[in-house]
C-alpha cells in the first residue's frame, strides 16, 4: 500500500495502489492527511463511521468527503485510517473486479482524530470528482484523487 502526493493546478492530487480496495481507500486517506499536514503526533481518540454509496468511485468520494466532515466537526486532523470496503456479490471478502458496480457499496471506516491545536494543517477543502480514477491494474488497485485546497 502507498500513495504519492501530486501537485495539480491550485490543488493537490493524491496517488495511490494496494492489493485490496479497503488497502486503497486507507493510502488515499493516508494521503489527504500527508496534504494536510507534514508530520503527525501520536495523540488523539479514534472515532468511527460508516459510509455508502451506488459505486465504488461514489464510494471513495463520500469516504473521502466524510473525513473533511468530521474534521471540521471534531477539530481534529484525521490520521491512522482503518477502512473495510464491501459491495454487490462481496460476500467472501475478496475485492472482485468483475463484480458488478451497481447496488449499495459501503465503508466501515475509523480514523485516529489528532487535535488540531496539536499540528500545522493546511486546509484541504474539498475532495472533487475532477479526473478522479479508481481501477483495477493488474494484481492491484489503483486511484488518482484531487482535493481544493
Amino acid at each position: 500500500m502507498s500513495y504519492a502526493l501530486r501537485e495539480h493546478t491550485a490543488d493537490v492530487a493524491v496517488e495511490a495502489t494496494a492489493p485490496t480496495l479497503a488497502a486503497l481507500f486507507e493510502a488515499v486517506a493516508d494521503g489527504l492527511t500527508a496534504a494536510s499536514c507534514e508530520t503527525v503526533p501520536e495523540v488523539g481518540e479514534r472515532f468511527a463511521f460508516t459510509v455508502s454509496a451506488e459505486s465504488r468511485e461514489a464510494l471513495l468520494f463520500d469516504y473521502l468527503d466524510q473525513l473533511i466532515y468530521e474534521r471540521d466537526v471534531r477539530l481534529v486532523l484525521p490520521a491512522g485510517h482503518r477502512c473495510a470496503v464491501s459491495g454487490p456479490d462481496d460476500s467472501d471478502g475478496v475485492d472482485d473486479p468483475e463484480s458488478s458496480d451497481d447496488g449499495a457499496w459501503t465503508a466501515e471506516a475509523s480514523a485516529r482524530g489528532v487535535p488540531l491545536d496539536a499540528v500545522a494543517a493546511r486546509e484541504i477543502k474539498a475532495v472533487t470528482y475532477s479526473e478522479m480514477t479508481l481501477e483495477r491494474r493488474g494484481d492491484e488497485w489503483y486511484a488518482y484523487v484531487v482535493f481544493d485546497v
